[in-house]
């Protein structure tokens, strides 16, 4: 599995977000979202259909208020594309693929 830049940035934007409150909590809330997807590689179709896409290689698991955006690349390649608030109304062009 692999992890975007994007969404790296988008973990430690959260991260950075949540510590001003609580730097504990940050940690926690960045440490689950990494691990949520461990085990992707394994089961590339446990998370679901993202609706606004409607495209079966990409899909989404929640933690949280979070959703987190993958691709399944290939039968061995994962990669997850982004971290974002449910509440946020997705745009497709949002998501950087092919990176």
């Amino acid at each position: 599995m692999k992890w975007t830049a994007h969404a790296k940035s988008q973990v430690r934007h959260i991260h950075d977000y949540i510590a001003q409150g609580s730097p504990l909590y940050a940690q926690r809330v960045s440490e689950e979202l990494i691990k949520k997807t461990i085990g992707l590689d394994a089961l590339p179709r446990k998370g679901r259909k993202v609706p606004e896409l409607n495209e079966d290689a990409i899909r989404e698991l929640g933690l949280y208020s979070y959703r987190i955006l993958y691709e399944i690349k290939s039968d061995d390649l994962i990669e997850v594309l982004a971290v974002i608030h449910k509440r946020r109304h997705l745009e497709a062009e949002e998501i950087p693929r092919g990176q």
